[in-house]
């Protein structure tokens, strides 16, 4: 059993920054990939950015140079951090597990709303 918990999302003003959490129940050692996708209105679900267990990291055309995904092994979390926000980032943010065995875990999701 994985349990993950999203939270930092909010509303803020275009330009603006946040900051989103995932814990994970268990350490972040026992995962392959950690992961941020976003899912807004009407769109299907998208990869943010990911985060392998050996320091690697990928990140979607849209976000990059913006945003930027870090883990904290000691206090099992994957953080997101957002910056320069854009209207188009409002959606759903949702954090990922792929553990060894190959299963996948999600969140529940946090919201991120970016208007003026």
């Amino acid at each position: 059993q994985v349990q993950l918990a999203e939270s930092g999302g909010g509303l803020v003003q275009p330009g603006g920054s946040l900051r989103l959490s995932c814990a994970a129940s268990r350490s972040i050692f026992s995962f392959n990939t950690m992961g941020w996708y976003r899912q807004a209105p009407g769109k299907q679900r998208e990869s943010v950015a990911t985060a392998s267990s050996d320091g690697g990291t990928t990140y979607a055309d849209s976000v990059k140079g913006r945003f930027t995904i870090s883990r904290d092994n000691a206090k099992n979390t994957v953080y997101l951090q957002m910056n320069s926000l854009k209207p188009e980032d409002t959606a759903v943010y949702y954090c990922k597990a792929v553990v060894p065995a190959g299963y996948v875990y999600w969140g529940r999701g946090t919201q991120v709303t970016v208007s003026s």
